[in-house]
């Protein structure tokens, strides 16, 4: 039982790896509908605008809340900016942004085409010889290349400036400490690469998303059971990546 459980488990990382590598592939030779595209840059942009700013500001003000005290027993209010603004940078934003989409986009992309699979649409579309992959899951991987970095920058800016109410309003930091501490501690390199982060967790959750919801089991069952093992393995890879990630980036900062 064991033996059969591993051979499925590496059967299901072949099927991935080639439904990836063939979407990647669609992408970089043009083969986009843009129609679908557009739609789904709304869905994943402007659809989840509300939750990730409050995710924002929720982090921003429960992190400052946190390290404000504790800075100022130490006599080191000057740094209490560069703390929260590096730490919702490099790591909060990125990786609650990425949760969010994960919850709410992977769950929606994995229902919504493992419905079309058990109503049989994506057999229609090949029977009129449009390809599922092109028509289905580019525009849905590649609004989520697009629209999660900027949703993550959004995340930054708004977690700063919980931050800044936190550590100023509650705590008596003077808002001048905090804004330069900011400015002399975070450079440009550190958004790219909090960009980059937040792109490849676009990435990890749009494409896992596509192949459980394409791959989805008979019935109404089907779809439940490819719903949540999306979400869950979205989670669990991001977790895993962004160690990695944050290895790779800012291991010498």
């Amino acid at each position: 039982m064991f033996n059969n459980k591993l051979i499925s488990f590496f059967e299901e990382i072949g099927k991935f790896s080639l439904m990836s590598i063939e979407i990647m592939k669609l992408i970089l030779r043009g083969n986009i509908h843009f129609r679908n595209t557009i739609n789904q840059l709304a869905f994943v942009g402007t659809d989840s605008l509300p939750i990730v700013l409050l995710t924002g500001i929720s982090i921003g003000m429960v992190f400052a809340l946190q390290v404000t005290g504790l800075f100022q027993m130490y006599g080191a209010s000057s740094m209490i900016g560069a703390a929260v603004g590096l730490a919702i940078i490099r790591e909060l934003a990125p990786l609650f942004t990425g949760v969010v989409i994960a919850g709410r986009i992977g769950a929606a992309i994995a229902a919504e085409l493992g419905s079309m699979k058990v109503t049989e649409q994506i057999y229609a579309l090949t029977s009129m010889a449009v390809s599922p992959l092109m028509y289905l899951a580019v525009p849905r991987v590649l609004s989520c290349l697009i629209m999660v970095p900027l949703l993550n920058v959004i995340c930054i800016v708004i977690g700063i400036i919980g931050g800044i109410i936190v550590s100023v309003l509650v705590k008596g930091v003077l808002i001048e400490l905090f804004v330069e501490s900011v400015r002399d501690f975070l450079t440009p390199i550190d958004l790219f690469k909090s960009m980059i982060k937040a792109c490849i967790f676009g990435l990890i959750v749009s494409l896992i998303a596509c192949f459980k919801g394409i791959n989805t089991g008979e019935g109404a069952q089907g779809v439940g059971i490819s719903t949540t093992s999306a979400v869950v393995t979205s989670l669990i890879s991001i977790f895993l990546v962004n160690y990695l990630l944050s290895l790779i980036l800012f291991s010498n900062n």
